[in-house]
């Protein structure tokens, strides 16, 4: 099955995973202790997270350390820029009032 990054970010633990990832490589056990839950409910996060391409597995030894796709989470930057905008232009409008007010009041 064949998941979209936003399914991958809307769980909590995944988007916790995903921080605790974002500045160094873990192994699943590593992450499974952060966590109140099993080894298993984390590997399936981790699944996920795998098949949306936030984080690959790798290799070494015995060990699967797991890392962040940094150009994967820019596509959810992507696609926030265009509320960031509209966010932004708010908030100038905002600004613009309370200094309206705030020079009515001088």
């Amino acid at each position: 099955m064949r998941r979209d990054i936003f399914q991958a970010i809307a769980d909590p633990t995944r988007r916790a995973i995903i921080t605790l990832i974002a500045t160094q490589a873990m192994t699943p056990n590593a992450l499974a202790e952060h966590f109140n839950t099993t080894r298993q409910a984390v590997s399936k996060h981790l699944r996920i997270l795998t098949e949306c391409e936030l984080i690959s597995a790798n290799n070494q030894g015995r060990e699967i350390y797991y890392q962040l796709h940094i150009d994967k989470m820019k596509e959810i930057d992507v696609w926030l820029e265009q509320f960031r905008k509209v966010w932004e232009t708010r908030f100038d409008a905002l600004d613009q009032v309370l200094i309206n007010l705030k020079n009515k009041q001088i």
